[in-house]
């Protein structure tokens, strides 16, 4: 990563921290480099920083000259991030930093998420700590632990472990923008016992991917009408299960239960007099989610090859159980 990724953006000290800040791997539940980082930073700066024993970190400052009677503000973040990638990226979330890119307007990452949810609060926090040219009352700087994954810092706060009764949350996508709610989640769990037979006679393997999609972030980009690879994939499978005896025998798709699944794949079975139909079949199903994406998605790609022939297949009972959930799944 170089510097000049963030040459010309402003404020300056954000974008300096939030670089330094992308070095640093923090997974969700494994925290633990940014927050002796954070405290670190803290000592670095002569500012009172705490932690708690979930792992959440606060940091001081007092107020400025002339605000002294001003109510303090508490000002939030979350140190984890979603750790999302490209299959044929390899970056490893634990131990290797993430990488910016500069394109035009925007700031993203090479072949994995950015990391500014929410690194970019982090940062404005940061900058507010050790800027001295800024009035402001007394601040207390809140880092929780594990948003991302079941808000597991913030649950578990400690009682009085800050002092402020005015707390603004610094984890919005919306400039200027300042909310006073938000929505809900609720996380369906399903489990299947996989049953398998036999490869049968007379098959040739094929497999499927889909890959090319946006992604995005369940909670912010669920109704932009981005494609979903789950359910792109499941919806050709299950036109060949039904018109060709396509018989599965891996599926997979997604990353993370909160980001919107970029790529997809699967491979199986069909009756070696049906290959040629699969490729038709796929090729008119592409045309048909092209058109549909064509203004949200428009980098979509399917692909069909051969590959070697699996010596089990999913039973006729499971995979019309499983095909049939999964299409059944909203989206959007």
């Amino acid at each position: 990563m170089t510097n000049n990724v963030f040459e010309g953006l402003y404020p300056e000290k954000v974008w300096e921290y939030f670089g330094e800040i992308c070095r640093i791997p923090r997974p969700s539940k494994h925290e633990e480099q940014i927050v002796e980082w954070l405290l670190a930073f803290a000592k670095k700066y002569n500012l009172d920083a705490k932690r708690d024993k979930i792992g959440n970190v606060l940091i001081c400052k007092p107020s400025t000259p002339g605000m002294e009677k001003k109510k303090a503000i508490v000002l939030q973040s979350h140190v984890d991030m979603v750790g999302e990638k490209n299959n044929d990226k390899k970056h490893d979330f634990f131990k290797d930093p993430i990488v910016p890119v500069r394109a035009e307007d925007w700031i993203k990452a090479d072949g994995t998420t950015l990391g500014a949810d929410d690194g970019i609060g982090m940062a404005a926090q940061l900058a507010l700590l050790t800027a001295k040219d800024i009035p402001h009352p007394a601040l207390e700087c809140l880092f929780t632990v594990d948003e991302e994954t079941g808000l597991t810092g913030a649950f578990n706060l400690e009682e009085g472990f800050f002092e402020g009764r005015t707390l603004i949350n610094l984890d919005s996508e919306d400039e200027g923008e300042l909310f006073i709610g938000c929505a809900g989640g609720i996380d369906t769990l399903a489990r299947f016992t996989p049953e398998f037979d036999d490869t049968p006679g007379g098959h040739t393997a094929i497999e499927i991917s889909v890959t090319g999609l946006k992604g995005g972030h369940s909670g912010d980009d669920i109704h932009k009408g981005l494609g979903n690879a789950n359910k792109i994939l499941v919806r050709y499978l299950w036109m060949m299960a039904r018109d060709y005896d396509f018989k599965v025998a891996r599926i997979e798709g997604g990353n993370l239960r909160n980001a919107i699944a970029r790529e997809a794949s699967a491979f199986g079975v069909v009756p070696s007099k049906c290959k040629e139909e699969a490729r038709v079949v796929l090729n008119l199903f592409t045309h048909e989610v092209e058109q549909e994406l064509r203004h949200t998605d428009p980098g979509v790609k399917l692909r069909l090859g051969s590959t070697d022939l699996p010596e089990k297949v999913f039973s006729a009972a499971f995979q019309q159980q499983l095909l049939n959930s999964l299409y059944a799944c909203p989206h959007g």
